[in-house]
């Protein structure tokens, strides 16, 4: 098997991450050509990817799971892009009998030659892409599906915090959540040093902020929160080594090492977390970093023993 090199573009050493291609929304309000209805859409994800992983939660959160049905993609991407395959935490294409997600593309729109990427939210009555944005997708399940939601007891966008939430959403983006991709598919050194140093300095940044507040903006999870969960428990795994962001692990940060853990612990978070799927993606679909394509045992990370947090509700 053969896997595609450095999977967004190289621009002086730096890692630039490829535009969405699909952005079209579904509104409640009818306002689009795509209504918030039970039953019309749906998800193609990866357990690996953060990116997906947003969206696995808010949908497991919102229990949308009878509204919108998912599918998992392979973890292992290799040339063809990602692929349908039966097995552990995954399975065949039920919507279209796709093999490869690059068909939802090409039949949305047949000129499309860029980097096939999840989640993809899928129309079924149009049969095309709606978007292919995670931010739009994770937001668009947060607030346009309420009618159709099984679960509408948490607010993940509260109106008193918006410009807070998406201020903070675009710092932790940039620093943290494609921080880490930044300084692991540089290929100069001081392009990889100044990505790794940003990634730990808004780390450093959150562990006092997380000191005094048990989320991001008060006693329950936002957005935001889950933003940037995705990352943190990919982080020991994977980023530590693998992408070389190796100043500091998560758990040697007491408050971002209790946060995480909490995170965890709500609901049925756990559940969307899948460490086979994320180490073995990484490991052995990033061959340009790990030619050997060996993935590592550890670390032992003990996600469900006690946090301390709910103290600060």
């Amino acid at each position: 098997m053969t896997t595609a090199q450095f999977p967004d573009e190289q621009v002086d050493g730096a890692f630039a991450r490829q535009e969405d291609a699909f952005t079209n929304w579904v509104r409640a309000d009818g306002s689009t050509d795509y209504p918030a209805v039970a039953g019309r859409y749906h998800l193609y994800v990866s357990l690996a990817c953060p990116w997906a992983h947003r969206t696995i939660i808010v949908r497991s959160l919102k229990k949308l799971e009878d509204a919108i049905g998912m599918t998992v993609v392979d973890p292992i991407r290799d040339d063809r892009g990602w692929a349908f395959n039966p097995g552990a935490g995954m399975g065949a294409d039920p919507v279209n009998g796709f093999h490869f997600l690059a068909e939802a593309y090409t039949q949305t729109d047949p000129s499309y030659r860029g980097r096939v990427t999840v989640p993809v939210l899928w129309d079924k009555h149009s049969k095309r892409i709606v978007s292919n944005n995670d931010d739009h997708i994770m937001r668009m399940l947060e607030v346009e599906f309420d009618a159709v939601a099984g679960s509408n007891d948490l607010n993940f966008y509260p109106e008193a915090h918006r410009s807070e939430i998406d201020a903070l959403n675009a710092e932790i983006y940039e620093s943290v959540n494609n921080g880490v991709y930044r300084a692991g598919f540089a290929t100069e050194q001081d392009a990889y040093a100044d990505a790794a140093q940003s990634v730990f300095n808004e780390l450093d940044r959150l562990e006092t902020q997380l000191a005094d507040s048990r989320f991001l903006f008060g006693t329950s999870p936002a957005e935001t929160d889950w933003r940037l969960f995705v990352t943190l428990i990919r982080f020991d795994a994977v980023y530590v080594g693998h992408f070389k962001c190796n100043l500091r692990r998560i758990v040697d940060y007491p408050n971002l090492w209790g946060y995480l853990r909490d995170l965890y612990q709500f609901r049925n978070v756990a559940a969307t977390v899948n460490f086979d799927h994320i180490k073995r993606h990484y490991y052995m679909t990033h061959d340009e970093i790990n030619p050997t394509r060996i993935v590592p045992i550890g670390p032992l990370l003990d996600l469900t023993s006690a946090h301390g947090r709910e103290r600060m509700s």
